[in-house]
């Protein structure tokens, strides 16, 4: 399959925005490389790379809270992803919350606004 060339930075990566098609909220920011993209267009699940693991990583293969990708969107200069996703278990982030964006700051402080789906130390991160 031919796929756009995709304009990696000089570690080979590009970031990806997870957005509920559904809901139009933002999930979670990670990054793809070249692999990770391909693989997330042949599955039609996402799949990122993990720059802390150095590898990839299909999101929910431990926790299976997945993310089934609806649509994907390249930006203007082909160097960032959004990627339309239905969210399946609940949770996008490690923390256990829906969103990894849980936190606002109001006031100079950080205040949760954000929706706990689970414990972490239960078994759901990824």
């Amino acid at each position: 399959m031919d796929l756009p060339k995709l304009n990696y930075d000089a570690n080979g990566l590009v970031p990806a925005i997870a957005q509920d098609a559904a809901t139009g909220e933002v999930l979670m920011l990670a990054y793809m490389n070249e692999a990770a993209f391909r693989r997330t267009v042949e599955t039609g699940y996402a799949t990122y790379y993990s720059r802390s693991r150095r590898k990839l990583w299909t999101k929910g293969e431990t926790s299976g809270n997945r993310q089934r990708v609806l649509q994907l969107y390249l930006d203007c200069d082909l160097d960032a992803v959004l990627v339309k996703i239905e969210q399946i278990g609940g949770a996008a982030c490690h923390t256990g919350f829906r969103s990894c964006f849980y936190r606002q700051l109001d006031d100079g402080r950080l205040e949760i606004v954000g929706e706990k789906v689970f414990e972490p130390e239960q078994g759901g991160r990824e």
